[in-house]
């Protein structure tokens, strides 16, 4: 009891110096509600609930619509249908004292009804139009099933294979995880919030996530503040820039501290240092887990921990709905805090234009109208095939059309693995095609045939929440298919449908090559039969590092060296592996083609000086010349990193600071140049300020970060 009386008063304290940054109503009517609401209708507002779904469609909990006609809840999670929400929306404005409509929320992560590759697999598009058009259009599905907020962008950096959840991710680089947290955020928020074709963003899991210990989901994370700022934390950065208006809290403690009670994360970070004009929701009953964590002694404790750190909305656990009233009034919260809180969400409603016309997203015929359309299914089929990473391929691929091939595993005939975690509204029945059917429409099948297409895997249930793994192995019987085949003297095209980084330096081994299809979508059937016979020449990039084994985990493009770095393979006392390589199989931006590209020096024009130099706010330009030398046309990724040589804290051997999409026919070449300014090479000084240094920098560009060339700079300030 002591020690729970000790925390009540710390945490009332540090409320008091460093509370959450009052924000201003966006709409005259959400001051004259707020002026009008009792305390009990005030806490109602911050009540997250979720309804469910049976085989005849969407219900609700015994209770919830109770609790909405009281004005006790504001918002419901997993509720979607225009007729459904149309419903429960009049309750809400039709039945209650203030009429205040209700928030639809729903994790429509990679696509809503029209499923895309899982957002691992996006990202390894590198296309980042592309990625905001996914979330474009998973918007307009979704708004037009009666939902105005989805619990995306995933923001969480993740060098972890284990961890189910980096399937969800943009992988391990933050420079590429910020380009796409923000073109996801543009593309659920459009340019207009009050369309009744856009969404509420949250970015979500604030913060650092992806770095659990052990890889285990829901674990303890612990890093340095520095290594939490610069490699952490731009991505949920880009999203609040670009727009985003609500934050989910996560899992997580850091420091020491949950998130759902980090006073540091919610409101020093991002609403006062960010200035964050949006509402921060707890995740799925996370303000209770406190207790577990050992950090709040009980419920009421817990709902006056996270109140008074920033948190505005509480998803499921109903603490704030049982205790925040009495909290306020024995002056433990203050009500001035729960107003800002109510503000902030109220100002989002209005935001969406809810309180002009709570039925807007209720519209059964633009539900039918704008849901799997043609277009939507063809640009599933676009992207999935984008998205789709040639790891190895010994002259194998792409199949000739006509020619006789098996398709053979335990995968080749699935449909459901396709839509993979977190599949939205996503339907098996909406799949037109598996792996197998897809190439049946393409060529001759036959088991005899000596070109055998091989779909291996995960079950889509291994990733994802709650789905880490010790091993990152495929399934031992799955590596023994293969290898039973190749010494049936068979040439081997593997099909890999996964949501992590593998250790396949079996399969490597064995297979004549590999394609990292990952969870493909909906029409991920056809799509990987457009890349296996050429239809569509692979272009895809390596978000994320594939370790040899296990024991390399961590391992990432961005590490920095030791004082003993393995530079002598004779070596002993050098930072090395008795007994593997320091050097991942496939390295981070690695991702092969069907034709080839040729990288010349790196040139940095305009002066004689050996080692060119950067002045102050200055600029420099480095060009390379890139060629097609190949008989096909394809895409290429050219790739920009930067090294600092020597800082006053050590800086990391490689960073990816630019990169360009290029499609070259053959024999075509072109040149690209990159614009490097002081913002690329500022980083968190040992002051912790951000800036550059003077000093020397070397410049790498090529198409993977393992398969570069080389020019080098100087930076005065």
């Amino acid at each position: 009891m002591r020690k729970a009386l000790v925390l009540a008063v710390m945490a009332l304290a540090v409320a008091s110096c460093c509370g959450n940054k009052a924000v201003k109503s966006t709409d005259p009517r959400v001051d004259e509600l707020l002026k009008k609401m009792t305390l009990e209708e005030k806490v109602g507002q911050t009540v997250l609930f979720t309804s469910d779904w049976t085989v005849t469609g969407p219900s609700m909990r015994s209770g919830y619509l109770e609790d909405i006609k009281a004005g006790r809840c504001g918002a419901l999670l997993n509720a979607y249908t225009a007729d459904f929400t149309r419903e429960v929306q009049r309750v809400a404005v039709e039945e209650t004292r203030l009429g205040i409509p209700i928030l639809f929320g729903y994790d429509v992560i990679h696509g809503f009804r029209t499923i895309f590759p899982i957002n691992l697999g996006m990202s390894c598009s590198w296309d980042i139009p592309a990625i905001e058009e996914s979330a474009r259009i998973a918007a307009e599905e979704a708004a037009a099933a009666g939902l105005q907020w989805t619990y995306s962008p995933m923001c969480d950096i993740s060098v972890e294979p284990r961890w189910g959840r980096i399937s969800e991710g943009s992988g391990e680089d933050p420079y590429l995880g910020s380009l796409i947290s923000a073109a996801m955020t543009r593309g659920y928020q459009g340019d207009d919030l009050s369309k009744d074709n856009t969404i509420l963003a949250c970015v979500k899991h604030f913060a650092a996530y992806g770095a659990p210990q052990a890889g285990r989901d829901y674990n303890t994370v612990d890093m340095s503040e520095r290594w939490f700022r610069e490699f952490y934390l731009p991505p949920y950065k880009a999203a609040i820039d670009a727009g985003a208006l609500s934050v989910m809290a996560s899992f997580n403690e850091l420091d020491g501290v949950p998130a759902h009670a980090s006073n540091h994360l919610m409101n020093e970070i991002l609403k006062n240092e960010w200035g964050f004009q949006g509402f921060v929701v707890s995740d799925y009953t996370g303000i209770n887990e406190m207790i577990m964590h050992g950090y709040a002694a009980d419920e009421s404790h817990a709902a006056e921990l996270s109140m008074n750190a920033g948190l505005d909305m509480d998803m499921m656990s109903a603490a704030y709905m049982n205790h925040l009233t009495d909290l306020v009034k024995s002056g433990k919260v203050s009500e001035k805090t729960l107003d800002n809180a109510v503000r902030r969400i109220l100002n989002i409603k209005a935001a969406l234009g809810l309180l002009d016309d709570p039925y807007k997203y209720c519209d059964t015929e633009r539900e039918k109208e704008r849901t799997l359309t043609p277009e939507n299914k063809a640009f599933a089929r676009q992207i999935a095939a984008e998205s789709m990473v040639l790891l190895k391929n010994n002259g194998v691929l792409p199949l000739k059309k006509g020619e006789k091939v098996a398709v053979l595993g335990p995968m080749a005939t699935t449909k459901d693995d396709f839509l993979g975690s977190w599949r939205g509204a996503g339907q098996v029945e909406s799949v037109p095609a598996s792996i197998e059917d897809a190439i049946k429409e393409v060529t001759p099948v036959a088991a005899s045939a000596s070109k055998v297409v091989l779909v291996l895997g995960e079950p889509w249930s291994w990733t994802g929440e709650a789905a880490s793994r010790t091993s990152i192995n495929l399934p031992k019987e799955q590596t023994e298919l293969l290898k039973s085949l190749k010494k049936q003297g068979k040439t081997v095209a593997l099909v890999l449908l996964n949501g992590r980084p593998l250790d396949l330096s079996e399969e490597s081994e064995w297979a004549d090559a590999i394609l990292e299809a990952w969870y493909p979508g909906t029409m991920g059937g056809y799509a990987v039969a457009d890349v296996l016979f050429g239809d569509y020449n692979p272009s895809g990039k390596l978000s994320v590092t594939f370790p040899r084994n296990l024991g390399q985990v961590p391992i990432y493009h961005y590490a920095k060296n030791t004082g003993r770095p393995y530079i002598h393979p004779d070596a002993k006392y050098e930072s090395r592996y008795l007994d593997c390589p320091n050097e991942p199989l496939y390295a981070f931006g690695h991702g092969l083609s069907y034709t080839t590209f040729e990288y010349s020096n790196p040139v940095i024009p305009g002066t004689d000086r050996e080692s060119p130099m950067l002045k102050g706010d200055g600029t420099l330009t480095v060009k390379v010349t890139v060629t097609n030398t190949g008989k096909v046309a394809g895409t290429e990724t050219v790739q920009l990193y930067i090294r600092d040589l020597v800082g006053s804290v050590t800086r990391p051997v490689k960073q990816l600071k630019g990169f360009e999409r290029i499609t070259l026919q053959p024999g075509e070449c072109r040149e690209v140049s990159f614009t490097i300014d002081k913002e690329m090479i500022s980083f968190y000084r040992q002051d912790m300020t951000w800036g550059p240094e003077a000093g020397d920098f070397k410049v790498f560009i090529g198409g993977a970060s393992d398969n570069v060339k080389e020019a080098s700079f100087g930076y005065e300030i």
